[in-house]
């Protein structure tokens, strides 16, 4: 009798250590050298000359129980799956489907599309491409071996200050920033940070692709002010910055400052308001982490896109020759719901989805997963002269109503589960 009551008492004990949260992070540094030729997006790369900041892998790893899952940020203006898939088989432990994989879209960065010409031609590294395929791995694997038991703070709220705008209609665009940061639980370092994730809709290309500067452009110095003010590791994913919510770089007198100074202006900014934002939040009591996926498919009516995914020799096997499919994720992380985006969604997508989502706070993650560029409604689509560039670079028509019809499904399901 003695010994199963102490086995009674021994099993709560046991199955509350294997639920703890736990998170590990880690970093990898992906600078090329010597420089390679940047990308701002369709169209031929321009030779880098000089460099501003590191380009990074930044990973977070979660796990709680049975469940595992790893985000990851790659400064870069998009990481196709073809590229991301090659990474998420070579990490052990780790649920393929529980791997986020986007990019923080600098337009400053390598080519990682292949983007072919007329001729079929591409400027793209392909070894660089593979060191990067094997640096996210690397980064995701360090992570998972560095997993503590973790306290979890989730925050959201207004980022004030000219950090962005929308360039076709200035007020159209989310102003709003989520945090989510975790903390060591136990032993001597106690309360010390172990990563900061922030999420905020922004083309970071402050500098862009014209000026020569390979560059993460303002999402190096969010991460270096970040880290300097509270330690850990700094995470930056973005949100849905389509049609065309970017840095507010511009010039009183007219024009815009395309400088690294500039990018430092932006990203500490940023970093500072989401510092700010946090700082008030509670430790969230007994977080659970869940994660959702499930396949979608898009029709692919842009001839300028199937030409791009049928040529580039980043080959991808989602690609039927009519239609492409992806991989959609929501994310339970404590109180905050995370749905993933597949490219740039407009920031009237981005607040729908939101309110049907139902977190506590919501969290989008833009060019997660894939890249598939501009994701407008129907009626958006070629409506206005202003949307003319965004929905020739868009898969085609229906790509905003497929997106929100099969999320609206995937968190529907969620719900159910839950429950």
């Amino acid at each position: 009798m003695r010994l199963l009551f102490l086995l009674l008492c021994i099993i709560p004990c046991l199955s509350h250590s294997q639920q703890t949260l736990q998170a590990g992070a880690a970093v990898r540094v992906i600078t090329p050298s010597p420089l390679l030729p940047i990308s701002g997006g369709v169209g031929v790369p321009k030779d880098a000359d000089e460099q501003k900041g590191d380009l990074f892998v930044r990973a977070l790893v979660l796990q709680q129980g049975d469940t595992k899952m790893a985000i990851v940020n790659i400064d870069n203006l998009g990481w196709p799956a073809a590229l991301g898939d090659r990474s998420r088989a070579l990490i052990k432990g780790i649920p393929a489907e529980n791997i986020l994989i986007g990019a923080t879209h600098t337009h400053s960065g390598p080519d990682a599309y292949a983007f072919p010409n007329e001729k079929g031609e591409t400027r793209a590294d392909l070894k660089y491409l593979d060191w990067c395929v094997k640096e996210v791995a690397a980064a995701v694997n360090e992570a998972q071996s560095n997993v503590q038991a973790a306290d979890l703070i989730v925050a959201e709220g207004e980022a004030k200050g000219k950090i962005a705008f929308n360039y076709y209609a200035e007020q159209l665009y989310d102003p709003r920033c989520n945090i989510i940061q975790l903390l060591q639980k136990t032993g001597e370092n106690q309360g010390e940070v172990i990563a900061t994730l922030v999420n905020y809709a922004i083309h970071p290309e402050v500098i862009g692709s014209k000026e020569g500067i390979l560059s993460p452009d303002l999402c190096g110095p969010l991460y270096t002010r970040i880290e300097e003010q509270v330690g850990g590791v700094a995470l930056f994913m973005n949100g849905a910055l389509g049609g065309m919510v970017t840095a507010d770089n511009r010039l009183e007198g007219g024009g815009d400052a395309r400088t690294w100074e500039e990018c430092i202006r932006i990203g500490t900014l940023l970093a500072d308001e989401a510092l700010r934002i946090v700082a008030t939040a509670t430790i969230e009591t007994e977080p659970t982490i869940r994660c959702w996926s499930k396949r979608i498919k898009f029709p692919v009516e842009s001839e300028m896109m199937r030409f791009i995914i049928k040529h580039s020799p980043i080959q991808t096997e989602s690609f039927d020759g009519s239609s492409v499919s992806t991989q959609l994720n929501l994310l339970q992380i404590g109180p905050a719901q995370i749905l993933t985006i597949p490219g740039e969604a407009l920031p009237n997508i981005g607040y729908y989805l939101k309110r049907k989502m139902n977190g506590k706070q919501n969290l989008l993650f833009g060019l997660t997963n894939d890249a598939f560029g501009y994701i407008l409604t129907e009626v958006d689509f070629n409506s206005f002269k202003r949307y003319d560039y965004i929905s020739r670079t868009s898969l085609g028509e229906m790509t905003g109503e497929i997106l929100i019809k099969e999320a609206l499904k995937l968190i529907e399901a969620a719900q159910l589960d839950t429950n």
